[in-house]
């Protein structure tokens, strides 16, 4: 059996995942009021590109261990962007469904960048 061609990082289910919660945040933190601007939305949009820029980087190293790194630093920008969340619902800025609703998103991503990660030890060892 082949593996998946991939011609560049965007062809990956992890990165298309990261991409599509940086557009929630990128619509929650429009909502944010006008006080949060250079704080909370700020801190929660940098942590969603975040997530898809280290996918990227990591890709584009072709090396395993440098590309395992970028995918932990990703998942951290992940976990980030649950704090910010929590944050938001604590502000009355988001109701707590809305939230949920993101988070489990943000989870489900962190489950299959973990995959991922699992998968690029494996080669690693493979290659070695």
């Amino acid at each position: 059996m082949s593996e998946p061609a991939y011609s560049d990082f965007r062809d990956l289910d992890i990165w298309k995942r990261c991409r599509n919660i940086r557009r929630d945040i990128w619509i929650v933190c429009k909502s944010l009021p006008e006080l949060e601007k250079f704080r909370l939305s700020d801190q929660m949009i940098r942590a969603s590109r975040s997530a898809t820029a280290c996918i990227a980087e990591g890709y584009g190293r072709y090396h395993f261990q440098e590309n395992i790194q970028f995918c932990r630093q990703s998942r951290g920008s992940l976990y980030e962007l649950i704090d910010h969340i929590d944050v938001s619902v604590e502000c009355g800025y988001l109701d707590r469904e809305a939230a949920e609703a993101i988070v489990d998103r943000i989870k489900t991503a962190i489950r299959i960048l973990n995959g991922y990660i699992k998968y690029l030890k494996k080669r690693k060892q493979e290659t070695s």
